[in-house]
């Protein structure tokens, strides 16, 4: 095998054949080189592995693996980082597609950087053809020094995509990774930021594509989405949503437990954790900004956006 490269991106995949060509040639495009880029098909039923196997015939960066039967998306996010051999690990969506230089300013940000464990850039929402529908304000306190504020951001703030950031291997390998309960996502980019702050790429780099077959579209309920994550929690019986909240807000707990953090800052983050609770009896405080209805056709994009469409960024 081949000397380990810095990056290792991880690429898990069911059924993406409508956009799995564009985001590969997004990725393989980078003006970074020194990656590994490890797809792992979930038993696609269509083109998905014939697709992946014949851009790893091309290109020695791929390696490409088949589950014999669909694990789900929470194990299947899980084997790529598995697989990965990387210093540095970014999953990458199937649909999604990445400017030129997105790889390339977010490990220059972590080498500049030694107290940063995640780098992210700046998001836009793009539709099925690739254009720019919603340039994404990134509210976020994040970069903030103090553990605890970085956190209370994490509960209190709408929006973010960071769990789509470059991530030190060593900081993401001691979360428990993608696990099944409802919006398991946030807890782990929650996790992480416990363990230090993230930083932002001042460049419009990454897009998040919007179409009705995306994962939060096609599995609108709490029950769906769990279940897409792992099929056994489909069983409504044993997985009642009280129980898929409640690991939801275990999961934040155990994180808090796991960081390396002072007694005074544990404290606080149990404080921010109570608050958050008691707010979930409002309307509307889970809503995050990709979920939001894109504007409708003719509307003004705001000029932040820089670009017109997401492939002449890339």
């Amino acid at each position: 095998m081949n000397a380990a490269p810095r990056l290792s991106i991880g690429l898990p995949v069911y059924n993406g054949e409508n956009y799995l060509s564009e985001s590969l040639d997004a990725l393989l495009g980078q003006s970074y080189g020194d990656f590994e880029l490890i797809i792992s098909d979930n038993a696609s039923s269509d083109r998905t592995e014939e697709i992946c196997r014949d851009y790893a015939a091309k290109d020695e960066r791929i390696r490409y693996i088949r589950q014999p039967v669909n694990v789900g998306a929470g194990p299947n996010h899980n084997a790529v980082f598995h697989e990965s051999r990387g210093e540095l690990f970014k999953w990458a969506s199937h649909d999604d597609l990445y400017g030129r230089d997105l790889l390339l300013r977010c490990v220059d940000a972590l080498d500049a950087r030694p107290q940063v464990v995640l780098a992210h850039a700046w998001q836009a929402i793009i539709d099925g053809a690739g254009n720019v529908v919603l340039p994404v304000d990134y509210r976020l306190a994040t970069d903030d020094p103090r553990a605890p504020e970085r956190f209370r951001s994490m509960l209190f703030t709408v929006g973010g995509d960071d769990f789509y950031g470059v991530i030190r291997s060593d900081v993401l390998r001691q979360t428990p990774l993608q696990q099944s309960y409802h919006h398991a996502d946030r807890t782990i980019v929650s996790e992480l930021a416990l363990h230090g702050p993230f930083y932002q790429v001042p460049e419009l780099l990454y897009f998040r594509r919007d179409h009705p077959d995306r994962a939060e579209r096609a599995t609108p309920s709490m029950q769906a989405r769990c279940a897409n994550l792992d099929p056994r929690r489909a069983n409504r019986l044993r997985n009642p949503a009280v129980r898929l909240a409640a690991e939801y807000i275990w999961g934040f707990i155990s994180a808090i437990r796991r960081a390396p953090l002072s007694s005074a800052e544990r404290r606080r983050c149990y404080q921010y954790l109570a608050l958050w609770m008691a707010s979930r009896a409002l309307p509307g405080t889970s809503h995050r900004i990709e979920d939001s209805a894109p504007p409708a056709e003719g509307a003004a994009i705001p000029e932040a956006a820089g670009i017109v469409s997401a492939r002449e960024a890339s």
